[in-house]
Parts: C-alpha cells; structure tokens; sequence
C-alpha cells in the first residue's frame, strides 16, 4: 500500500508540475497580446494629451509589429547560446523599463520610439515558450501543450481591451503601461522561481553575423519548417486580417455599438478557445497531419463562402459572425499543430526555429492587415477576400510541401518521432 501511495504522490507532483509550468508558458505568451490590445481604447486620450491625432497614434502599433519581427530573430541564437532563462530575464527587464517609459512618454515620437524597444524586449515571451515546449515535452505531445497554450492566449483578447477600458476610464491612459510593467515583473518571479531551465547554455552557438544566417538558412530549408511554418503563419494572417477590418464591418457596415462589438469580438474568441481543447481530444486518435488535412480545407470552404455571400449580398450580421466564428474556430486546430510539426526536426535550434517561425507569422500578419486598409471600398469585401485568400494559400502550402517532406522521410535519416506525428493511422 505504501508503494502505490508513493507512486501515486509522484504522479500527482508531476501533473501539479507540468500545469505549473503550461501557466508560466501560456502566460508569458500572452505578454503579447496584452501589449496590442490592451492600450487601444486608450487612442483618443493619448492623441489628445499628446497634441496629435489618433492615426499617428496608430503608428506605435506598427512600431510594435516592427519591433515584433526584428526582436524575435534576434532572441532566437541568443536562446540557443545562452538557455532559455537568461534571454528571458534579459528580455523582460527591457520590456518592464520600456512600458514605464511608455507611460511617461512627453511626445509620441517617443512613445513610438519606446513601443518599439518594448516589442524588442517582449517578444522573448513569444519565442521561449515554443522552444522550452520543444525542449520539455515529447515530440508527439507537443501540440497538447500548444492547444493548452492556446487558452491561456485565447483569453487575452477577451480580458485586455475590456481591462484597458476600465483602467483608462479610472487612472488615463498612462496607468496602462504601469499596469503592463506590472505584469511583466510578475511574470518574471514566476519565471524564476517555478520555471526549470529546460536548455543549458551552449557556447558553440556562435553569434557572429554569418553562422546566424547560416542556421537560419538551415532551419528554411527543412522541409516540415517551411511547410508547415508556413500554412500556420498565413492562416494566423487570416485571424489578423479579422481583427484590423471588423471593426468597420461590424460598427460601420452592420452598425453595431461598441459594446455589443466587445461582445462580438468576445464570442468569436470563445470559437478559438473551444476548438484548441477539442484538438486535444482529438489528438488522442488522431495525428497533427490529420487533423490539419482535414481542418484546412473546411477553414477555405467556410472562406470562400463567406467571401462569395458577401460579393453576392447573402449575408446580414447573424449570419456574418456565424460563418467568422466558424472560420476562426479553425484555428484552434490549425495553430497547435502546425507549431508542433514545424519545430519538430530541431532540437540544437530550437530557439532559431521558434524565433524565424514567430518572424514569419508577425510580418505576414502585418502584411494582411495592411491588405485590408489598401483594399478599403466601403464594404466587407477587403476583410472576406483577405481571410479567404490566407486560408486558400496555407492549403496550397500543405499540398506542395507534404509532398517534400514525404520523400524526405522516406529517403533520408529523420527522428522517428517526427515521423510518428506525420503517419499516425
């Protein structure tokens, strides 16, 4: 009997561990959508205490983007030289110095000089989770762990501009930052009091101009990187694309009030949440592949039907956010596992994968979204065609990539777990 109550202790530290440590990742991923959304209902009040207009304003949210993607492939050879903490310190400590800048920025120049060091400093907290990910778990248990991550970030869009609100409301636009600091910092205690170092530092990791490029060049040129970093990456733009153009389809077009949108915005998120817990139970029966051959051409099904109804008229609100809903549930499948099967081959590169694959998605993330303003005329046709487009693309991407990364397998030496995630029948 004492045997098995041991046993059974042991295996109740390791869950408590294991959700420990999914917490710390989930939340150090959500640094990032908090810095985006959290300030926006705040665009009025600093145009107006900074004597600017609201569309300059919106330039310290390029300049996060900007400093998103320039951060993120920096980081990565850091992470795979260093370990994974001490980046992360590093990272955090900037982030937590730039938002209090932020806060007392005089001018927004500076401030859009300053959002661009916090992203250079926050956006550690987007590429450590997927490598400590990689480096923790298992190669087939890996999207679990995404999926799981997925909920703790799918919250985010929900709680920040709704907190932000309130705090602008109470304290002004300047206590956002603070507040931003504030959890940044406690992030970082977590970080080091109950996050393990999963990767020991690595002296051979150069950090000279060439060998950087020259693992890059590597990680690109994997097969299973490219194919599936890719479907992911421009089917998230299509998630981007949504979140810049339905503010006008919805209040402008549908005339919707801004708190009903909130709603809207929040039930839509609800979708994503709900479909990343189900491909956990999928994923008891089924592999990543699968899961996505199925998903992807659904997701382009729902987008091209969206985006035809539109052209055509068909659709009023209801059945707008109906089909929305549908299509960014798909995402909930798609982002786990294509995660999980583009860092599949790395080990020792881990931490440049995680950072060209964040790169990747970001500056297509950008792209879409500048789509939609370029594409502007007055209807939702910018935002449907655009989401139809992205989901279109990554189903192209798999097509030809699969094809690749099938005959690399079958001729080259690859990690058997790798191959388990891919032919799992």
């Amino acid at each position: 009997m004492a045997y098995f109550y041991c046993f059974f202790q042991i295996g109740a530290m390791q869950k408590k561990k294991r959700l420990v440590l999914i917490l710390i990742l989930g939340f150090l991923s959500a640094i990032g959508p908090f810095s985006i959304d959290m300030y926006l209902p705040g665009f009025p009040a600093i145009a107006a205490d900074l004597g600017t207009s609201v569309e300059v304003v919106t330039y310290s949210l390029s300049s996060y983007f900007i400093g998103i993607c320039v951060g993120q492939l920096i980081i990565g050879p850091l992470l795979d030289r260093y370990g994974r903490k001490a980046p992360l310190y590093a990272g955090l400590a900037l982030y937590i110095l730039a938002s209090l800048g932020c806060a007392w920025a005089p001018t927004v120049e500076i401030l859009i000089g300053l959002r661009f060091l916090q992203a250079m400093g926050g956006c550690v907290s987007m590429v450590a989770p997927r490598a400590v990910v990689r480096d923790t778990f298992p190669v087939e248990e890996s999207a679990r762990v995404f999926s799981m991550l997925v909920l703790v970030i799918g919250v985010s869009p929900i709680i920040a501009p709704t907190a932000g609100g309130y705090i602008i409301t109470t304290f002004g636009w300047h206590s956002v930052f603070v507040a931003l600091a504030l959890i940044a910092a406690a992030i970082t205690a977590a970080v080091y009091f109950r996050l393990p170092e999963s990767r020991p530092p690595d002296l051979t990791v150069s950090l000279r101009p060439r060998p950087i490029l020259q693992a890059y060049g590597k990680v690109l040129r994997e097969p299973q990187f490219y194919t599936y970093g890719g479907t992911g990456a421009i089917v998230s733009a299509s998630m981007f694309s949504y979140i810049s153009g339905s503010p006008y389809v919805f209040m402008q077009l549908f005339g919707v009030s801004e708190q009903h949108y909130g709603w809207l915005f929040a039930l839509i998120a609800m979708g994503l949440i709900t479909s990343s817990q189900l491909n956990n139970l999928l994923l008891r029966r089924f592999s990543s592949e699968q899961i996505i051959r199925l998903v992807l051409p659904v997701q382009a099904s729902v987008g091209i039907l969206l985006f035809v109804g539109t052209y055509l008229g068909w659709f009023g609100l209801y059945s707008t956010v109906a089909l929305i809903f549908g299509f960014l549930s798909c995402q909930g499948f798609s982002f786990p596992n294509t995660s999980a099967l583009a860092m599949a081959p790395f080990s020792k590169e881990a931490g440049s994968a995680s950072a060209l694959m964040g790169a990747i998605q970001m500056t297509l993330a950008a792209l879409a979204s500048a789509a939609v303003g370029l594409l502007a005329n007055e209807t939702a046709l910018p935002m449907t065609g655009v989401m139809a487009s992205c989901a279109l693309i990554g189903l192209l991407i798999l097509s030809i990539g699969s094809r690749k990364i099938r005959y690399k397998a079958k001729y080259d030496d690859v990690e058997e777990q790798t191959v388990d995630m891919i032919e799992k029948y």
